[in-house]
């Protein structure tokens, strides 16, 4: 099979898909793979590197022509539509709840495409979005620490106070692998954190594993609403998979917060669990709303690109091994693959945004049965 490795053109956006290692695995396996040139800079790869492992270095052009399968980290961008071809398989983040123009423009192209955040394994877990969240996780705390600061718009708080001063509040919405990340670095950094989730066995875990500075508080209107008047620092950290976040945190409930407090919310891939959320990049990450400073960078693990590069390949690679190796039959041999097929050849089979975007619902299984081997 082609594999073809775009260069990431996202704002920002400084991750690759393939690290030299993967190339070296996907050649000794017989495949054929093209990265486009200056690919890996963001995260200082050298096309010399890559063309040492065995791959081809081409323009745009030659890379999506050419390539039966593109590993991508980010959505494709509007530019990139017209160079998807029907019956390509796509593997990357899609998250599609929050971008109905990219829904529509998939499944007008009628490519095949393979979403890392619904890769799902047998115990439930999200093995290809585990690893940003856990990034994004660690970086929101780091990031909002600085926006707190006063020349950046913040209160002016540091989050581990210091002697004869308290530390800030933290709140995180979310015990999920985003919501333990961030409550991990907020509190080893001395803050006050308060960590909000629904399920009452996840709250009993993290009370247990958690130092005396991460108090666990059950998530319902009533607490989220005395939590807003106490934290200096918010951090949403909701994930249903494949649907759009839920609304957690209405504009009018700013008001609750104090002046110059800050709200990372690492859930804008999804639409968001603040309803003032609107993606931002690292270029302009904030904008302030009712006095609360907001950072909503849609793609928070691009500003380290190496440490995430590297992290995200680990995890993807054996699936797109897989996929090079097996096309379609990956799909109906692997059940974890199978879910993380959002569009398929213009069929929507990934029910959350089939019916967010109301589209007839037609089941991997069903699809793939009808289909040849691509193998």
């Amino acid at each position: 099979m082609v594999v073809g490795v775009p260069k990431e053109i996202k704002s920002d956006e400084y991750r690759v898909a393939l690290t030299p290692a993967g190339v070296i695995s996907l050649c000794q396996r017989g495949h054929r793979v093209i990265v486009e040139s200056s690919a890996g800079a963001g995260t200082h790869i050298a096309d010399e590197a890559y063309i040492e492992a065995g791959a081809e270095i081409a323009d745009v052009e030659s890379v999506w022509r050419q390539a039966d399968l593109i590993v991508k980290v980010k959505e494709p961008q509007a530019v990139e539509y017209g160079r998807i071809k029907p019956g390509q398989l796509v593997f990357t983040y899609f998250h599609f709840a929050a971008d109905e123009p990219l829904m529509h423009a998939m499944v007008k192209s009628g490519a095949y495409c393979i979403a890392y955040e619904t890769v799902e394994a047998p115990n439930g877990s999200l093995p290809l979005l585990t690893p940003m969240s856990e990034v994004a996780g660690r970086l929101s705390i780091q990031e909002g620490a600085k926006y707190l600061e006063r020349p950046m718009g913040g209160r002016g708080v540091l989050l581990s106070g210091v002697p004869g001063v308290k530390p800030a509040i933290v709140a995180v919405i979310g015990g999920g692998v985003v919501g333990i990340n961030a409550v991990k670095v907020a509190a080893g950094m001395g803050a006050t954190v308060y960590v909000l989730d629904v399920n009452l066995d996840r709250l009993r875990y993290l009370d247990d594993i958690f130092p005396d500075n991460v108090i666990t508080l059950h998530s319902n209107a009533g607490t989220l609403r005395e939590v807003l008047q106490e934290c200096d620092l918010l951090i949403g950290a909701v994930y249903i998979t494949g649907a759009r976040a839920p609304v957690l945190v209405t504009r009018s409930q700013l008001s609750l917060m104090k002046p110059g407090s800050v709200i990372v919310d690492v859930c804008v891939d999804q639409g968001g669990c603040i309803e003032t959320t609107k993606p931002t990049t690292h270029r302009d990450p904030v904008y302030v709303v009712d006095g609360v400073v907001h950072y909503a960078v849609a793609n928070m693990p691009g500003a380290v690109a190496h440490t995430s590069t590297y992290a995200l390949t680990n995890a993807t690679l054996p699936y797109v091994v897989r996929i090079a190796d097996q096309g379609l039959d990956a799909l109906r041999s692997d059940l974890s693959l199978r879910r993380g097929l959002n569009v398929a050849a213009g069929q929507v089979t990934l029910s959350a945004i089939a019916e967010q975007f109301g589209y007839d619902f037609v089941s991997a299984e069903n699809h793939l049965a009808a289909q040849p081997s691509l193998a």
